[in-house]
């Protein structure tokens, strides 16, 4: 059996406006691939936040995504930094490294709100809260996860912005 490699993760995607931060746990091997959050064809964050933003973030490029993304006050992260992991899926992390956190209030002063992106990342949810932010753990939006449909998670997700 081949040995894990060592993995490290993208860098986030935030400015001093970022009011919401959406926290997955790891990004998948299409998204490392490609160097791109939520890269995977079926992942469903892209529909879900052309929804919450009414603008066609699925269909931009990706660089106008993250740019219209920011303008919106969302910003994008993961909970780690670097893993050992074969294939895309959570369970398969080994020797997690978490992201350093530490200069977030710094760097986004306007953040209200840390949306974790399934429950792997939502187990970092009582550090943030008690760091005063509110913290909504969301169903993931991996196809992994297809057990909710599309409206169902949609339906959860807009409690990121107050409409649900």
């Amino acid at each position: 059996m081949p040995q894990p490699f060592v993995l490290t993760g993208l860098a986030p995607v935030i400015d001093s406006h970022t009011r919401i931060l959406i926290l997955g746990s790891f990004p998948g091997a299409a998204s490392l691939a490609a160097q791109q959050y939520y890269a995977h064809p079926r992942n469903l964050l892209w529909p879900i936040l052309s929804t919450l933003t009414g603008e066609p973030l699925a269909q931009l490029s990706y660089d106008e995504r993250l740019s219209r993304l920011l303008a919106h006050g969302f910003g994008l992260w993961d909970v780690l930094g670097a893993c050992e992991r074969e294939g895309s899926l959570d369970s398969a992390i080994r020797q997690p490294a978490a992201n350093d956190f530490t200069r977030l209030r710094e760097l986004c002063p306007a953040l209200e709100t840390v949306g974790f992106n399934g429950q792997a990342s939502g187990k970092f949810a009582p550090q943030f809260a008690a760091q005063g932010y509110r913290t909504v753990v969301l169903p993931s939006s991996s196809p992994a996860h297809a057990s909710l449909s599309f409206d169902r998670k949609l339906d959860a997700w807009r409690a990121l912005t107050g409409d649900s």
